[in-house]
């Protein structure tokens, strides 16, 4: 049996939409990748034997190292995530927001967050959002799918990459990577309008080809969260705009909830450190200290 390797751009219903060259083959995933408790992400590279070729179907055999791979979304093999978030219709949600970028943080994965419908913000809330995450050092813009608004300077950051889209329902997701990719490549569903939350319309994970060596993966939208594989005690150190105001804390092991003389207690009265963000780190710290550890 003849075998060959390729690339993972698609999985659903149990079949896995694997690339080769200009081919692409439907395949299955042998049965002790369920043992190995191993799931095949989109994005794995991969060895699938074929069993036609002319029909272009094969089974996936092996899967190959991993550079890194995320839970939520689901997808492997990543150079750094997009996170797209709406200024408005619907408001974006920060805590949901800085929740994706502790797991990020955790993974050591770089990102970019775009703040999408620009066209949209009539109150220059964005700007306000923007100025957030860039004190905290993070690539933060404003764009519009809709108009194309910085939609040149976000298509020379990604080339000769993979990246993986991530971010809530209605964030318009779907249409930024049409807008990459110039056309209509990925469905756009129509906002709810009774609880002001996207139509789901990416059902699975899906690499797309937009420029030479250049891939992105839609994912499905999500509306929550939860930070696995942290422990409270070390939550700040996921915050990167904490780290150089730690160490003016007076006791060591600070958790920077209740203690006096607390550096990023201090950083924040001054405005050095953003308030939304704090206030999303003492949520989550007393999430975590709730959290029954099995």
């Amino acid at each position: 049996m003849d075998s060959l390797k390729g690339k993972i751009i698609r999985g659903v219903g149990g079949f896995y939409y694997v690339a080769s060259g200009a081919d692409i083959y439907e395949c299955r995933a042998k049965g002790a990748f369920r043992k190995e408790g191993l799931k095949p992400l989109v994005g794995d590279d991969c060895v699938i034997d074929i069993i036609d070729e002319n029909a272009k179907t094969g089974n996936v055999s092996e899967i190959l190292p991993r550079r890194n791979s995320l839970f939520r979304p689901e997808v492997a093999n990543v150079d750094l995530i997009l996170i797209v978030f709406a200024v408005k219709n619907p408001d974006p949600s920060l805590n949901l927001l800085d929740r994706f970028l502790i797991n990020l943080e955790l993974e050591k994965l770089p990102c970019i967050i775009a703040f999408n419908k620009e066209d949209i913000d009539a109150d220059s809330d964005g700007e306000r959002y923007i100025s957030v995450y860039k004190n905290a050092g993070y690539d933060a813009r404003l764009i519009s799918a809709l108009t194309g608004e910085g939609f040149d300077e976000l298509f020379d950051s990604l080339k000769g990459k993979t990246a993986a889209l991530a971010g809530p329902s209605g964030a318009g997701k779907s249409s930024t990577i049409n807008r990459l990719f110039g056309k209509e490549i990925s469905q756009t569903g129509e906002l709810s309008a009774k609880i002001s939350r996207g139509k789901n319309t990416t059902r699975h994970s899906e690499l797309f080809i937009i420029g030479e060596d250049t891939y992105i993966c839609d994912t499905p939208g999500f509306t929550s969260f939860e930070n696995r594989g942290i422990e409270k005690e070390d939550l700040w150190k996921y915050y990167p705009e904490y780290v150089s105001h730690e160490k003016n804390c007076r006791f060591a092991g600070c958790s920077h909830i209740s203690e006096p003389d607390c550096g990023i207690k201090t950083a924040v009265e001054e405005g050095k450190i953003s308030k939304v963000r704090y206030e999303n780190y003492c949520m989550i710290y007393n999430e975590l200290s709730s959290r029954k550890k099995y």
